[in-house]
C-alpha cells in the first residue's frame, strides 16, 4: 500500500500567494473614470426624451389622421348609395333601387311590388345629394325633382349591412 499524499502544490512548482489582507487592499484592476460634470448623461437623457415625445406626438398625429380619414370614407359611401339609388330611379332601373334597399325593407315588398308603386308614383327627373350627417343613424339629404314640377326636400336614412358592409337605404323622410 502506498501512503496517502499530502494536497499543495506539485514538488517544484511556484508558491501560490496568499489572498490580500483586509479592507484598504489596493484591487488588482484599475477603477473606470468617472465622469465629473455628467455631460453625456444629460445629453442622452435629453435625446431620449425628444424621442419619446416625437413617438408619442406621431401616435397622436397618426390616430387623428386615421379618424378624419375614416369618417371621410363614410360620408363618401353613404352619398355614392344615396346617388346610386335616386339615379336608379331616374332612369327607370327599378330593380337596381330595390337591391340598395336594405334587408327590412326588402322583405315587406317584393321586387315586383317596389316596381309597380314607384313607377305609379311621380317620377325623379333629377336631383342633388347633400353632406350626409352622422349621429345615431346615418342620414343623407337630398333634394329631388319630379316630372310635374314638384320640389321635395327628402332624408335617407341608411344602415350598414352587416354581410357585405355596404350601406343601404332604409327609409326616406
Amino acid at each position: 500500500m502506498t501512503a496517502p499524499r499530502a494536497s499543495g502544490p506539485p514538488a517544484g512548482a511556484a508558491p501560490v500567494p496568499p489572498p490580500p489582507a483586509g479592507p484598504g487592499v489596493q484591487p488588482p484592476f484599475a477603477a473606470p473614470p468617472i465622469d465629473a460634470d455628467r455631460t453625456r448623461l444629460w445629453v442622452g437623457l435629453g435625446v431620449g426624451a425628444a424621442a419619446l415625445v416625437l413617438c408619442c406626438v406621431g401616435g397622436v398625429v397618426g390616430f387623428g389622421g386615421l379618424v378624419v380619414t375614416g369618417v371621410k370614407a363614410l360620408n363618401e359611401q353613404a352619398t355614392v348609395t344615396v346617388d346610386r339609388y335616386l339615379g336608379a330611379l331616374a332612369e327607370r332601373r327599378y330593380d337596381d333601387a330595390y337591391d340598395l334597399l336594405c334587408d327590412e325593407r326588402q322583405r315587406d315588398e317584393s321586387v315586383a311590388e317596389f316596381t309597380r308603386r314607384v313607377a305609379q308614383g311621380p317620377q325623379v327627373t333629377s336631383y342633388t345629394v347633400g353632406e350626409p350627417q352622422i349621429n345615431r343613424e346615418i342620414v343623407v339629404p337630398a333634394d329631388v325633382r319630379y316630372d310635374g314640377g314638384d320640389e321635395r326636400d327628402l332624408q335617407f336614412v341608411l344602415q350598414q349591412d352587416r354581410g357585405t358592409g355596404r350601406f343601404e337605404v332604409c327609409g326616406v323622410e
